[in-house]
């Protein structure tokens, strides 16, 4: 299935961080924070919203770090994917 995001909307899958903590204990599900890093799978085109022009920052393959609390998640052919706009992004990870 193919997602195309609309208008400054971008959808990204997070990017999994380590299953142990420090001494090498495994945390459950339940005591990990939300992850806030993510690869990004797929960019809306921009344009007007609201009366101003939005110009994409980001493109598919960019690694970024985005609001604790932003998007909304699917899971779409088995991957867990959040759909988020472009101003929850707050930068972009590079190697």
């Amino acid at each position: 299935m193919t997602i195309k995001p609309l208008f400054d909307r971008i959808v990204i899958e997070k990017v999994e961080e380590k299953t142990s903590a420090f001494g090498g204990l495994v945390l459950p599900d339940s005591a990990k924070e939300k992850p806030q890093m993510a690869q990004v799978i797929a960019v809306g085109p921009g344009g007007v919203i609201d009366g101003k022009e939005v110009v994409m920052q980001v493109k598919v393959g960019d690694k970024i770090l985005y609001s604790k609390y932003a998007g909304s998640d699917f899971k779409i052919d088995g991957k867990e994917l959040t759909v988020l706009r472009q101003s929850d992004v707050l930068a972009v990870v590079e190697d």
